[in-house]
């Protein structure tokens, strides 16, 4: 067992109090992103069924190379073309600890770009 990065739990922290006020519903699921230092990683989530609907990450395929930002721009087109698929049109959008910046903000401006309304 090793030691906890301090950083990691500080955002574990942040995630926790924001999922306090936010939650999935099947009208309106969530938008739940992960960044780990290589890539990114969407789900859209009911969680009133605690499930799944939708996922999609930079470890995709189709996903084209590029710097770590275009790759998220892709992972939120991919995630909103999926959820429309899947018959949801309009999310709650959970960044996770996250500061609303960078690949984050580039994730979440792509996928309403096509089409996923938050």
């Amino acid at each position: 067992m090793g030691k906890t990065n301090p950083s990691v739990v500080a955002r574990q922290r942040r995630h926790a109090r924001v999922r306090q006020r936010l939650s999935g519903t099947p009208e309106r699921p969530r938008l739940n992103v992960f960044r780990s230092l290589n890539h990114i990683y969407a789900q859209i989530v009911d969680d009133t069924h605690g499930a799944t609907l939708v996922a999609a990450s930079s470890l995709d395929d189709g996903i084209k190379k590029g710097s770590k930002t275009e790759r998220a721009k892709q992972v939120g087109q991919l995630i909103a073309e999926r959820a429309k698929a899947a018959g949801v049109n309009e999310v709650v959008f959970d960044r996770g600890g996250y500061k609303y910046h960078g690949r984050v903000k580039a994730l979440a401006d792509a996928s309403r770009e096509a089409g996923l309304k938050f």
